[in-house]
């Protein structure tokens, strides 16, 4: 039988790892906030106008380009008044814890893939993540 068989053990396991996120209080609630966001219009075209705006300025200061005080300032109003919006700011939370446990699940996985057994809490630590691990963002750790 194949490991990743429908009936082979660890399969069977993964799904009980899935059931167990997919019934576990704080998880239902960052799904909430997500779908609360997705059924807002409002909150979904004030985070695309505001994603897209953002993207913008990051392609002129990568072209070298430099920014106007006023185009910043700009940027920097419609980002304050998306964390205003509750309902923005919620699935902005919810987005980041959910993108946290995928990387915390796809680390412990990785690394038993890599070692051959459940990695200890220093290997865990060591791991990091993050821009600096994967080279070139230029932070100081």
């Amino acid at each position: 039988m194949s490991i990743i068989a429908e009936d082979s053990a660890v399969i069977v396991k993964t799904r009980e790892l899935c059931s167990q996120i997919a019934s576990d209080p704080k998880f239902l609630s960052l799904q909430q906030s997500v779908e609360r966001f997705l059924s807002d219009e409002g909150a979904r075209l004030q985070y695309q106008s505001v994603h897209e705006r953002g993207e913008e300025l990051h392609q002129k200061q990568h072209a070298g380009i430099q920014l106007g005080a006023a185009e910043i300032r700009e940027f920097e109003a419609a980002r304050e008044a998306l964390f205003d919006n509750e309902i923005a700011r919620e699935f902005l939370t919810a987005r980041e814890q959910l993108e946290k446990l995928q990387k915390e699940i796809s680390k412990y996985v990785g690394m038993t893939l890599e070692l051959g057994r459940v990695p200890n809490a220093d290997e865990l630590a060591e791991t990091g993540g993050g821009c600096c691990n994967e080279g070139g963002c230029g932070c100081s750790h």
